[in-house]
Formats: C-alpha cells, sequence, structure tokens
C-alpha cells in the first residue's frame, strides 16, 4: 500500500485554523440541531489532518446554518473554499 506525502505546512496552517473554527462556533452556538453523522464525518475529517474526502453532508436548517458559518470563518482565515469538508452524495 502506497503511503501519502506529509501535509504541506500550508495545509497544516489551513487545518489549524479551521479546526479553532470549527470548536470556536460549535461551543458558541452549541450542538442543538446538529446531527450525529454531521459532527462524526467533521471530526474525521479534522482527524485526518483536514486530507480526508470531503463528505461532511449538512442535511438539517441547523447544520446549513453551522456549515455556511464556517465557509465564511474558513475563507476569512484565508482557506480557500475548495479546502472545505462539505459534500454530499447522490
Amino acid at each position: 500500500m502506497a503511503q501519502s506525502a506529509p501535509a504541506s505546512s500550508w495545509t497544516v496552517t489551513k487545518c489549524d485554523r479551521y479546526r479553532k473554527a470549527w470548536t470556536g462556533a460549535l461551543s458558541r452556538r452549541g450542538g442543538k440541531g446538529i446531527g450525529a453523522e454531521f459532527i462524526e464525518r467533521h471530526e474525521a475529517f479534522l482527524a485526518s489532518g483536514c486530507l480526508s474526502k470531503a463528505d461532511v453532508c449538512p442535511r438539517l436548517p441547523e447544520e446549513f446554518e453551522l456549515a455556511n458559518a464556517l465557509t465564511i470563518l474558513a475563507m476569512n482565515a484565508g482557506t480557500a473554499s475548495t479546502f472545505l469538508p462539505f459534500a454530499c452524495g447522490k
């Protein structure tokens, strides 16, 4: 099995900034209305060093609200929108 290359320092920086945004947003707004799957997939993305495939799918209104807030926070922190973990399958 091939090993993946280590994350670049910029990827590590972006992930750290995003992790802080996630933690802050979740602590400010709380978890009310946020499903377990949304949180679990998001935590898996962070645990991967923000390198795993985007598969955090907001389905509930509160999840969309949080995803939108995180997108703005991430963009303000200098990350590109393609960095974010939000994607829904078919």
